[in-house]
């Protein structure tokens, strides 16, 4: 992105926001199989043609998918399948972060737990005034 113009940098940030929404990847995810109608994607996703339709419009103005009448029915395949290695890229990193937290939070709980077992980090117990010694 280096260099980049400002309008350039808008162009990049609205190619990102239309990979933001979960359904649209859902989408794209049906579409590596192949070329799937709008009916298609409705019935695997769960969505109403309408919303399919809000969608693949974001997706073709991107130049992500492409989209061919025939008949009645309309059909979509992806324009350009690189942005499935840039999916992985991101799932692969995202899937390191989560990786890299559970095992923080494992040597957390280990340590917090052989302290608490040992008990040599507790001092003698006061007693609380009021109370017989």
């Amino acid at each position: 992105m280096k260099g980049l113009s400002p309008k350039a940098l808008e162009q990049v940030a609205s190619y990102f926001q239309a990979l933001s929404v979960p359904t649209r990847l859902r989408i794209l995810n049906f579409l590596r199989d192949g070329e799937r109608s709008a009916g298609e994607l409705a019935l695997l996703s769960g969505y109403t043609g309408a919303n399919i339709s809000r969608h693949m419009a974001m997706l073709t103005a991107q130049g992500l998918v492409t989209r061919e009448s025939r008949g009645t029915s309309v059909f979509y395949r992806m324009a350009d399948d690189s942005v499935y290695a840039l999916c992985d890229l991101v799932c692969g990193n995202i899937a390191r972060q989560f990786e890299r937290a559970a095992s923080d939070r494992a040597l957390f709980v280990k340590s917090t737990g052989r302290a608490g077992a040992a008990g040599a980090t507790r001092g003698p117990r006061r007693a609380r005034s009021g109370t017989a010694q």
